[in-house]
């Protein structure tokens, strides 16, 4: 399946839809699904028509993560193909993972994603690049990257903690716990429940585009002015600690046992770390 395939895009007026398409894996992420967001990320960047883009998905889930065939190199401390690769992302060097959630966030127009099912690992990272996030009471999101004996490296360490504060964000990605769409509310990390959020964040997205674009733009250009000082720095730290994470003999333990289906045996960390 060509990349392509992976996202459809949807123009609805001045609104532009990026819809995942791969509802039979539950939208999980392999390297296809990586290009075609990239691919989706620089065809809204050339649009000056784009006044808000939304994020949603096809099928019963917004993402289950990472495909489990690019998770199954981690028995072996490997890496996924593609997923080490460096991009310099206007002004930013970050790997592909990276690149696919914080090209939202560098995005000069709103993007608002719509959490439907589970949104697990990667997908959770890919709602944390948008800047509003909508949910179905029902949603269930969780990072998981812990339970692979990593940590989450896309994103989530930097655009996670404002949200909901730093003492929370370490808790959910040190646990790996799952949050539902009305706790997701409750401790800000979305804004909103819906039954219908596509519907929601479509009509949201609407009512943002009415408005004076040159506002809009300035408006995000300022906010996020104020947030991302630590920004590079901080997606530089992520890089470097999956780096030295990947293939060591606590990581390939955690992410055998997975597959094996029992708990883990770890080795305690050296006073060092």
């Amino acid at each position: 399946m060509s990349s392509q395939e992976r996202v459809e895009l949807h123009r609805h007026g001045p609104v532009w839809e990026v819809r995942l398409s791969r509802p039979d894996k539950l939208n999980a992420f392999d390297l296809a699904m990586f290009r075609a967001l990239a691919e989706a990320g620089r065809e809204l960047a050339g649009r000056p028509d784009a006044r808000a883009v939304v994020l949603t998905a096809s099928g019963r889930a917004f993402s289950a993560g990472l495909d489990l065939a690019n998770f199954a190199a981690m028995r072996d401390g490997t890496q996924a193909e593609g997923l080490s690769d460096l991009t310099e992302a206007r002004g930013r060097l970050v790997h592909d993972g990276q690149l696919v959630v914080w090209q939202w966030q560098q995005l000069a127009v709103p993007v608002i994603a719509a959490v439907s099912g589970v949104a697990y690992g990667a997908g959770l990272q890919l709602a944390l690049g948008a800047d509003i996030r909508v949910v179905a009471p029902g949603a269930r999101l969780a990072l998981r990257e812990v339970n692979w004996g990593l940590v989450p490296d896309m994103g989530a360490t930097v655009l996670l903690p404002p949200l909901v504060g730093p003492e929370l964000a370490k808790e959910l990605i040190w646990t790996g716990r799952e949050v539902s769409g009305e706790e997701a509310v409750r401790i800000r990390l979305a804004s909103r429940l819906s039954d219908d959020p596509a519907a929601t964040a479509l009509a949201l997205a609407q009512a943002i585009a009415a408005q004076s674009p040159d506002a809009v733009r300035g408006a995000k250009r300022l906010i996020n002015l104020g947030l991302d000082e630590g920004s590079a720095a901080g997606l530089a730290a992520e890089r470097r600690e999956i780096k030295a994470l990947a293939g060591t003999p606590n990581q390939r333990e955690a992410a055998t046992a997975f597959f094996e289906r029992r708990p883990p045996t770890f080795t305690d960390a050296s006073p060092a770390q």
